[in-house]
């Protein structure tokens, strides 16, 4: 028996507390159906009762401050939709379901999709605060999204006329109710972006139930809204309706009226605004320059007569231009004597007279250069002669003009200078002073040739 109770023992408190820790939190929220019975609501103003079907049944409470959002009045044996958090009331140990949001259970089908899709965009930051936009302060045309038959377009333009008179409204005529509105008002919206011609668009109904307002509950008009590059301000039924178009929209107004007061600032409160603000701006100016003239009259105390002012520094004026006049005719004067030295010096070393000295000079040169170069020519030309005496003198050309020949072989070119060089039938080339003979050897005679005390090898030419 130990061993079965070795685990935690729990007080009832204990338990009870932590059953409902577990079932707060395994069920944060739950939509209910079913019947109500045994309603009652004592002085504390809570409506304490059971929700039951065929086979079950639980207990309920909806505490005071949710009775506000009641679509419908409870009451035995209504049946109604739910929703709401699990919870244990300990001191009973009884599990019941904390209301927060009842209604009849026809209308429960279209507020069940309402709080599905609204959980949804909400998910997605569509009704975040951050990316609404700020309405312009004073619109130039309004893009008004609505029935031209309904009350609601009478109510907002009276009032934009009545605010703010002349101002521009452009209407866009759609079906605010039916299978059909939802398509037709985000065509709408998606046009008036489009056309761009206006600052801000509203779009406005007026008071209907929760069937005639489900349009403005659709996801397509929520998108639309969503994308809009204009700011969207909302007036779509009462001020206790509100729509997913009011979260999706920048600004929300309660009804059409409301709506001309949030785009429109009220033109007699403008002009009241702007004469006070020309009346401040005029005595501040005013005061302005109060200050501005005691100011001009001190610094006149200090610094006297601007007259006389002028007076003395035109006077200083003169005299200084009289003495840049003097000085600079003076500067001139100097300047005109430097340029006449100069001049003279200039005509002294004209380029041309000199070019014309030189000249004469260079002429001198040549004569003597050509008489030096001639008597060169006689002297080298004299030179030459004697040298070419000499030469011929010892020329064997010279030996040849007295009767001597030169004798070669014909096919070595060697001189002969012995007949034993020769063989009958050689050819021989014989140089004459003038002119050459082609011989043919036909006799070799060697008596009387003294033989060469040395032998030397041919010599070729």
């Amino acid at each position: 028996m130990a061993t079965v109770f070795a685990e935690r023992i729990q007080t009832v408190s204990e338990l009870t507390h932590s059953l409902r820790g577990l079932l707060e939190t395994s069920f944060p929220f739950v939509t209910v159906t079913g019947e109500i019975s045994n309603l009652r609501q004592p002085s504390s103003g809570h409506f304490y009762f059971t929700l039951k079907d065929s086979t079950a049944q639980i207990k309920a409470v909806l505490f005071k401050p949710q009775q506000r959002y009641l679509a419908c009045t409870p009451s035995d044996g209504l049946a109604v939709l739910c929703r709401g958090r699990l919870s244990i009331y300990e001191p009973r140990g009884e599990y019941q379901i904390i209301v927060d949001y009842l209604d009849t259970k026809g209308a429960g089908t279209l507020r069940l999709a309402f709080e599905r899709l609204k959980a949804k965009l909400a998910d997605e930051g569509l009704f975040d605060p951050a990316r609404k936009k700020t309405l312009p302060f004073l619109p130039a045309k309004i893009a008004l999204i609505t029935s031209p038959q309904g009350a609601a377009v009478i109510d907002f333009i009276r009032m934009a006329q009545s605010r703010f008179p002349g101002v521009s409204i452009e209407i866009y005529p759609v079906r605010v109710q039916g299978e059909e509105a939802a398509a037709e008002i985000a065509a709408a919206i998606g046009e008036a972006n489009r056309r761009h011609t206006s600052e801000v668009l509203v779009l406005c109904r007026g008071g209907g139930s929760s069937e005639d307002l489900l349009a403005f509950n659709e996801e397509i008009v929520a998108r639309a809204i969503a994308r809009s590059a204009l700011p969207v301000a909302s007036a779509v039924g009462h001020e206790v309706d509100i729509t997913i178009a009011d979260l999706v929209a920048d600004a929300r107004a309660a009804t059409p009226t409301a709506a001309a007061e949030l785009v429109l600032p009220d033109g007699r409160i403008l002009k009241r605004k702007a004469a006070e603000y020309t009346t401040r701006l005029i005595g501040a100016i005013r005061r302005h320059l109060a200050i501005y003239h005691r100011q001009m009259e001190t610094s006149q105390r200090l610094l006297g007569a601007p007259a006389i002012t002028v007076a003395h520094f035109f006077l200083r004026l003169n005299h200084t231009r009289d003495t840049l006049r003097h000085a600079t005719q003076l500067h001139l004067h100097r300047n005109q004597s430097a340029v006449k030295e100069l001049l003279g010096r200039l005509l002294r070393n004209d380029p041309r007279q000199r070019l014309a000295n030189a000249s004469v000079r260079l002429g001198e040169c040549q004569k003597r250069l050509g008489l030096l170069i001639n008597h060169q020519l006689e002297r080298k030309q004299s030179l030459l002669a004697q040298g070419a005496g000499r030469l011929d003198a010892v020329s064997p050309l010279a030996v040849l003009g007295r009767g001597y020949a030169l004798v070669r072989n014909a096919a070595t070119g060697a001189i002969i200078r012995s007949a034993s060089q020769t063989i009958i039938g050689g050819c021989l080339q014989v140089k004459l002073h003038q002119g050459n003979l082609d011989c043919t050897v036909t006799a070799i005679n060697t008596a009387t040739c003294r033989p060469p005390t040395q032998t030397m090898p041919p010599r070729h030419r």
